[in-house]
């Protein structure tokens, strides 16, 4: 098993770190992993993406233009990146922002409200997070378990405490991920 994935949106929306805890997650699972960023000199409000590997085997090269998924957090993203997703791929987005909504027909499209979904459970920094449990009721390619040693790992300890709202996040976006274009 071989993913080839790119999360895309802007700095601040959790972007790198998403890429971070899915990294450090195949890592606990004894997986290679690649993990490489890509952002511009704005703290906020820049684009920012990252393109995560986590295979089987070893992974000749990080650098790729072709995507099995795509999961895609603002409109600059989706022009980039929506023509990037490999046929019969996954693209994961959430409609805020977006004024253009992914058009492709032999790609399966899924809608994750995650910016609303973490409003309401009381914590916008959670964003990244609901839309990371989204991507892996799709793909459970690691395990929960993981996932939270992963936040563990890339968590400042002083930040260990919010654990738990983290993964009740992640639960959040495995309960709400929607269908919006699937292959028949």
């Amino acid at each position: 098993m071989t993913e080839e994935m790119i999360i895309a949106g802007f700095g601040g929306q959790g972007v790198l770190s998403m890429g971070k805890i899915l990294a450090y997650s195949g890592i606990m699972q004894d997986q290679e992993v690649s993990w490489m960023p890509s952002y511009g000199p704005e703290m906020r409000g820049g684009t920012a993406n990252v393109v995560v590997i986590v295979s089987d085997e070893r992974i000749s090269s990080p650098v790729l233009t072709i995507f099995d998924t795509a999961i895609i957090l603002n409109q600059q993203s989706m022009d980039k990146f929506e023509k990037s997703v490999r046929p019969g791929g996954i693209l994961i987005y959430d409609p805020n922002g977006i004024t253009r909504h992914p058009v492709r027909k032999d790609i399966n499209i899924y809608q994750i409200e995650g910016a609303r979904l973490a409003a309401e459970m009381g914590n916008t920094k959670i964003f990244n997070m609901v839309i990371l449990g989204a991507y892996l009721k799709l793909k459970p390619i690691v395990k929960l378990e993981n996932v939270i040693k992963g936040l563990k790992k890339s968590l400042p300890e002083r930040y260990h405490k919010l654990i738990p709202m983290n993964e009740d996040a992640v639960n959040m976006g495995m309960k709400n991920v929607v269908t919006f274009h699937q292959l028949n």
